[in-house]
């Protein structure tokens, strides 16, 4: 019998490697898989790569696990706002590495994972800085029908953290409005993607036609109370 359903968030992070590199779903606050982080920073993998839309916002969640020292690199599109002091602090001082992508190139490699695409063509980023590897060299470009491209890689998981809204045992998943942002993508770019989420259904219970995830691309669903109260981040997305 098929049961994902793990009995906690340890359980579901046991055996996280060091040096993995982890997809951490959502978008500033909204989705962010905060319970999971917590989980991550307790299990103890170091010498991490964190991708993820932002680089943490406030003291919690990622802020959390940045500040724990655990991270040696963080892929992301929005590395400073507002309440990114944590992210800020350790990259003026050279403990952590940034690689910038556009909003949509990172979401492109991650759906380029998942979907088994070894490389595309993107316009977006060519004549900047951001047309370069992370070790300064250029990316390769070529001319498409008169216009100028730059190629890029899909990127990987080893381990994805996902906030959904409901799930099954089978590990089928639906999401709650803006929460749901990167987290399908990026379960399918992951070797191993964990789950949590507000209600378990009994199998049958989620529609087919609503199912955004379907259960053969998570490993592990962890069942979450919801907050009495929504703490930050875009209300009613939490």
């Amino acid at each position: 019998m098929i049961n994902k359903i793990s009995a906690s968030v340890a359980d579901a992070l046991s055996g996280v490697a060091d040096g993995a590199t982890v997809l951490i779903g959502g978008f500033g606050t909204a989705g962010i898989p905060n319970e999971l982080i917590e989980g991550l920073i307790d299990q103890g993998a170091r010498d991490l790569t964190v991708v993820n839309n932002n680089a943490g916002n406030g003291d919690t969640g990622l802020a959390a696990l940045l500040k724990s020292g655990r991270v040696r690199k963080i892929i992301c599109s929005f590395p400073r706002q507002s309440d990114s002091q944590v992210f800020d602090a350790l990259y003026l001082s050279g403990k952590i590495e940034l690689e910038l992508l556009p909003q949509g190139n990172l979401s492109e490699r991650l759906r380029a994972a998942g979907a088994g695409i070894g490389a595309f063509f993107t316009p977006t980023g060519f004549g900047t800085d951001l047309a370069r590897n992370p070790d300064g060299s250029p990316k390769e470009t070529r001319a498409i029908q008169g216009k100028s491209y730059v190629l890029e890689y899909p990127i990987f998981g080893d381990l994805a953290l996902i906030k959904a809204e409901s799930g099954d045992r089978w590990g089928n998943l639906t999401y709650r409005k803006a929460a749901r942002n990167f987290g399908p993508i990026m379960a399918t770019a992951a070797k191993r993607t964990v789950a949590s989420v507000h209600t378990v259904v009994e199998l049958g219970e989620l529609d087919p036609e609503v199912i955004v995830t379907p259960g053969i691309y998570v490993s592990h669903v962890v069942k979450i109370e919801r907050s009495a109260t929504l703490a930050g981040g875009f209300k009613g997305v939490s």
